[in-house]
C-alpha cells in the first residue's frame, strides 16, 4: 500500500507569449490605421438636387436680398439687427407652431447676414432651419 501523499503540483500558465501577442496587435493596428485630420480635407460644396420639394403653407420664409434687407415672409423689417429679426421670428413662430424656418437669401449676400437670421431664429427657439436654393443648369 501506498501511503505517501501526493504532492500536486500547481499549474501555472505563462501569460508573457500572450501580451507579446496582444503588443504585436496593437502596434498593427495602430501602425496600419490611417488618421484624417479636419483642417487638410477638402471640402466639395454640395450642389441642390433637381427633386422638388412640396410647398407646405406652414414654413417661416425668410428672404435676405443683394442689399442685405431682411423680409420675413413679403414684409421688409425696418433694421437687420439681431434683436428686430428675433421678434420677428418669435411672433411668426407664434402663430405657426413647429414651423421650419426657410431662409432664402441671394447669391451675393454676406455669410453674416445669413448667420444673423439664424442667431436670431435660435434666440427665439426655432431650431428647424433650412435653405432655398435653385438648380443649376449645366451651361452655366
Amino acid at each position: 500500500m501506498n501511503f505517501r501523499s501526493h504532492r500536486h503540483s500547481e499549474t501555472d500558465i505563462n501569460i508573457t507569449p500572450l501580451i507579446d501577442v496582444v503588443f504585436l496587435l496593437l502596434i498593427f493596428f495602430m501602425v496600419s490605421t490611417t488618421f484624417e485630420r479636419e483642417s487638410e480635407i477638402r471640402i466639395a460644396l454640395p450642389e441642390a438636387s433637381e427633386e422638388q420639394v412640396e410647398a407646405r403653407d406652414d414654413i417661416i420664409l425668410v428672404s435676405i436680398d443683394a442689399n442685405e434687407q431682411v423680409y420675413i415672409g413679403d414684409e421688409p423689417l425696418a433694421d437687420t439687427q439681431i434683436a428686430t429679426i428675433g421678434a420677428a421670428l418669435a411672433e411668426q413662430a407664434n402663430r405657426l407652431a413647429d414651423a421650419p424656418v426657410v431662409i432664402r437669401a441671394d447669391a451675393g449676400v454676406s455669410h453674416q447676414a445669413v448667420i444673423k437670421v439664424m442667431d436670431a431664429a435660435r434666440q427665439s427657439g426655432l431650431v428647424n432651419i433650412t435653405f432655398a436654393t435653385r438648380v443649376l443648369d449645366e451651361e452655366e
